[in-house]
């Protein structure tokens, strides 16, 4: 996979402004954010959107071109942004990790999985 940024944005009404963004060469370094400790906690509170864009990958799957299409997932205000395939490996990376509690509360709250 490609690298990750993360846009953090604020929003009021119908005006929307860019508050922060973090880019991360690749997933794990996104997981270890959204981890306890990892940062993710340090979210300005006024958040409307965070948006998680992914690149495309740098070789096109000629075998399975679906699995480059672009797709966004919402979960609760963040967007992900990226191909199909990658939307799939990272939520279930989330899913797994959020099961053996490697996800941040913060994050856990502004996707609204928590339990």
């Amino acid at each position: 996979m490609m690298p990750i940024t993360i846009e953090f944005i604020v929003k009021n009404g119908n005006e929307s402004f860019k508050e922060d963004s973090a880019t991360f060469a690749t997933p794990e370094g996104l997981f270890e954010y959204i981890s306890p400790g990892g940062g993710c906690e340090n979210m300005p509170s006024d958040l409307g959107e965070i948006q998680m864009i992914f690149l495309p990958p740098k070789h096109p799957n000629i075998t399975n071109p679906i699995a480059d299409k672009r797709a966004t997932l919402q979960l609760g205000i963040v967007l992900i942004t990226a191909p199909l395939s990658t939307i799939v490996q990272i939520s279930q990376e989330i899913i797994d990790k959020m099961g053996r509690g490697e996800i941040s509360e913060a994050f856990l709250a502004v996707i609204h999985a928590n339990y």
